[in-house]
């Protein structure tokens, strides 16, 4: 049945409809199993571990073999005697766990590399066999969502080994923390000591707290399948495209469209997956707050992507030695954690520039606030300086977002030579009248974007006092929207590629 084959073409993502009729059939039996743990616990599993089988395939065996390695290195650590002995247990997980990561999404980038060394050393020392050296990439296929759960399996050897956890004594619990499905494979990266506890709670779903997980699905999907996917079809990728065949006002359009394309499609997926937990009982953090409204870069990366910005603050940024060895080595720190986050996104220069614009600009933040006595966030800031501070910080996300999603450097330049030496405003007019619904859905984004919280939270509070059958009318409503909007082809979530 196509039902149960995994399909390469068309995974099973949350904006499908086959995700939406598979969910409620698995949701109408959990339901029943809310009093039986241990067969609550085994359904779950099945289920993600069928979910993940629609979006890699054979790959599920690796999620499988992750799992039950991290769970027995866990309990060797916790009962291994001396640091060092323990050190090694923690070693063996980083090594499966980034050896693994490596292998998938590094192995040609360094193949690529290796050949372009034997090309330059042939060239100095007129060695015509490393200049005739091809490179044929390998046919390595990148498991989805590996990026994420390797991280939320290291983590838990890390926290064991650091005593901020117990060990789990159940293989099944381990495997129900490292396949749950509404966080498998584009997050957020939960860690174990904020789930693991939870695992054998009865869930317990409050009338207040269906509204608000209706409420963040409902928003997940207005983000990711009406703005993102229209925008990104319809303009923003186009300009990427072929960012020479356009104006500079054009391109920088595209930027500003990227810009909320890829927050409405990221943020959008939290929003679906921390809703879709909250309704199997599961309460997880935030991982987007409004990062664009952000008056500095340390602030926008206390808002952005927080579960990968605070995994590698504790994982990566204080284990380097944090702010605690001087100014100095606190600025190399602090590039060095976004420059290996910037290569965790892809194996390309393009990516390892953009986290360096971001570890070079956080450092000379931190620099400059430490020297001047400059504001860190911008609550604490007046209001115009805010406001300035925030579209300063605004571009600053923009200009990197270029190296972020050109395809390559040769593109990311003919986008800038165009922004700054061709940007002819004049077509401006004629470029909102040619796209009037991509604008209209800009502006939407933005400004639900800018919206401030306490209207946010007021909004969600109605949808939560609403009677059950009008919140069934209004996700119903939503779909409906969603369907009528849609592209003809389903587009994957952005951060699947990582």
């Amino acid at each position: 049945m196509e039902i149960i084959k995994y399909q390469p073409d068309s995974p099973m993502l949350f904006n499908t409809g086959l995700f939406l009729f598979l969910f409620l059939i698995f949701y109408f039996f959990y339901n029943k199993l809310r009093n039986h743990q241990t067969i609550r616990i085994i359904y779950i599993i099945l289920f993600s571990l069928y979910f993940y089988y629609k979006t890699s395939g054979v790959f599920v065996i690796l999620l499988l073999i992750v799992a039950t390695l991290d769970f027995f290195i866990g309990h060797y650590i916790a009962m291994t005697k001396g640091k060092t002995n323990r050190k090694l247990w923690v070693a063996l997980s980083i090594i499966i766990n980034l050896g693994m990561l490596g292998y998938f999404k590094y192995t040609n980038f360094l193949y690529d590399a290796a050949i372009g060394l034997f090309h330059y050393f042939g060239e100095i020392f007129e060695y015509e066999t490393l200049q005739h050296v091809q490179f044929h990439p390998l046919d390595i296929f990148l498991p989805v969502g590996i990026s994420f759960f390797t991280f939320q399996s290291l983590s838990y050897a890390i926290d064991v080994y650091r005593d901020e956890i117990k060990p789990v004594k159940s293989w099944l619990d381990y495997m129900f923390f490292v396949s749950f499905f509404p966080v498998l494979v584009a997050g957020p990266i939960v860690r174990p000591k904020n789930f693991i506890p939870y695992i054998k709670n009865k869930p317990v779903l409050l009338n207040s707290q269906m509204g608000e997980a209706l409420y963040l699905i409902i928003c997940g999907l207005f983000k990711k399948c009406i703005i993102s996917d229209y925008i990104s079809v319809n303009f923003v990728d186009r300009i990427f495209d072929a960012p020479s065949l356009y104006t500079g006002i054009e391109n920088l359009m595209g930027v500003y469209g990227y810009a909320l394309q890829i927050y409405c499609d990221f943020s959008g997926y939290s929003d679906i997956a921390i809703g879709i937990a909250l309704l199997l009982g599961f309460r997880l953090k935030i991982n987007f707050d409004s990062p664009y409204q952000s008056a500095t870069i340390t602030e926008f990366w206390r808002r952005w992507h927080i579960s990968l910005s605070s995994w590698l603050r504790d994982y990566l940024y204080i284990p380097l030695g944090g702010n605690r060895k001087g100014k100095v080595r606190t600025y190399i720190n602090l590039t060095v954690t976004m420059l290996l986050g910037g290569l965790w996104h892809g194996a390309a220069i393009r990516f390892i520039l953009w986290g360096a614009i971001h570890g070079v600009t956080l450092a000379i933040h931190k620099g400059m606030a430490t020297f001047f006595g400059l504001k860190t966030l911008g609550k604490d800031m007046s209001i115009g300086k805010r406001i300035i501070n925030t579209l300063i910080t605004f571009h600053l996300v923009c200009f990197a977002w270029i190296f972020f999603r050109a395809d390559t450097m040769e593109k990311v330049f003919q986008m800038l030579t165009q922004i700054f030496t061709h940007f002819e405003a004049g077509v401006f007019s004629q470029l909102i009248s040619g796209y009037q619904t991509v604008f209209i859905l800009m502006a939407a984004g933005y400004i639900i974007h800018f919206i401030p919280k306490d209207i946010d939270l007021k909004i969600q509070e109605q949808v939560i006092l609403l009677p059950f059958w009008s919140k069934a009318a209004l996700l119903s409503l939503a779909i409906f929207i969603v369907i009528q909007m849609k592209s003809s082809e389903i587009v994957p979530f952005i951060y699947f590629q990582f």
